[in-house]
Parts: C-alpha cells; sequence; structure tokens
C-alpha cells in the first residue's frame, strides 16, 4: 500500500489587510500565526488553498 504524499504548509505572510476570503484559507489550512506550519494531506482541495495564498505560505513535499 502506497504512502499518501503530504505538504508542509508554514505562514510566512501575515493576514493583517488581506481580504476576508485569504483570511478564511489561512484559517481553512488550520494556519493563524507567522511561522507557524501543519503537515497537510496533498490533495486536489489543499493544493487550490495554497494557490490562493501563494504569497501568505511556504509549501514543501514532505518524504514521509
Amino acid at each position: 500500500m502506497a504512502k499518501k504524499k503530504q505538504l508542509k504548509v508554514t505562514q510566512i505572510g501575515s493576514p493583517i489587510g488581506r481580504p476576508k476570503d485569504q483570511r478564511a484559507t489561512l484559517v481553512g489550512l488550520g494556519l493563524n500565526k507567522m511561522h507557524r506550519s501543519r503537515v497537510l494531506e496533498d490533495t486536489p482541495s489543499v493544493r487550490g488553498m495554497c494557490a490562493k495564498i501563494h504569497h501568505l505560505v511556504k509549501v514543501e513535499e514532505v518524504s514521509a
């Protein structure tokens, strides 16, 4: 059984002064403070959320 790919998403930008939908996307990814990281399953929805706020997050593939 193949392991599912994972992404490490780290918040590098502040949501201050950003539109509500970008703030909500950060919360949806489980991020709420600068330099916090989450390891999430690599799915199209997570990729889309990261693409929407690419200027606020750093995305790395986790080799597990």
